[in-house]
């Protein structure tokens, strides 16, 4: 597997993504570190790729940002050359591509989530290796491991999107609270037919967790 060259800058993260009936919830955390010193407090890593269409990007800073703007571009190729607005299939296929023909080059691990007319709200996962995965809801990044059970516990497929906005909330605060490499804000995007509703949730304003 990939290992960060010299220099080079760790995300360090905490991302998710849920879906529900109409659309789906992004998440995550917004802090980019180099080793223990934190080089972005606030960076925003959830990445439109689309209209409708958003990436969470966890490992490399430098490799997720180069992935998505590729990504970003093959979408508008696509578009004007089909004269119709890509699935959330398609940009997913479309990251695993590329992860998977340089997966000994790049550390990335991305969540792609949106919502489309043809398949409506789906969430994939391209992890390390680029393998692809559809899934009802995903957690990615070196907070997520604090946060398996408590999601597998309170996921519902028949959440509504004001609970998967909460649950998301709840989620990545409980992996702040815990790992080293996420803080600072939560970013957070509901995507449904109608467009995006972004949301920050500012460090005084997060869910207060128990400390010990």
């Amino acid at each position: 597997m990939p290992q960060l060259k010299p220099g080079e800058i760790s995300m360090g993260t905490t991302i998710m993504a849920v879906q529900f009936d109409g659309g789906v919830v992004l998440g995550a955390d917004s802090r980019t570190s180099s080793g223990t010193y934190v080089s972005n407090r606030v960076s925003d890593k959830l990445t439109k790729v689309h209209d409708r269409i958003y990436c969470c990007r966890s490992g490399s800073a430098a490799d997720t940002q180069a992935v998505a703007d590729v990504v970003k571009y093959h979408l508008a190729l696509y578009t004007a050359q089909h004269g119709e607005e890509p699935t959330v299939k398609v940009a997913a296929s479309l990251f695993q591509q590329i992860c998977y023909d340089n997966k000994d080059n790049l550390m990335a691990g991305i969540i792609v989530a949106g919502w489309d007319k043809v398949d409506g709200a789906s969430v994939y996962e391209i992890p390390l290796g680029g393998s692809i995965h559809k899934l009802p809801f995903t957690l990615a990044g070196s907070g997520s491991t604090f946060i398996y059970g408590y999601c597998d516990k309170l996921f519902r497929p028949d959440m509504t999107k004001d609970e998967c906005i909460e649950f998301v909330k709840n989620s990545v605060s409980l992996a702040i609270s815990r790992d080293g490499s996420s803080g600072g804000v939560i970013r957070v995007a509901a995507i449904t037919e109608d467009g995006v509703e972004r949301q920050v949730v500012h460090g005084n304003n997060l869910p207060q967790q128990f400390l010990g």
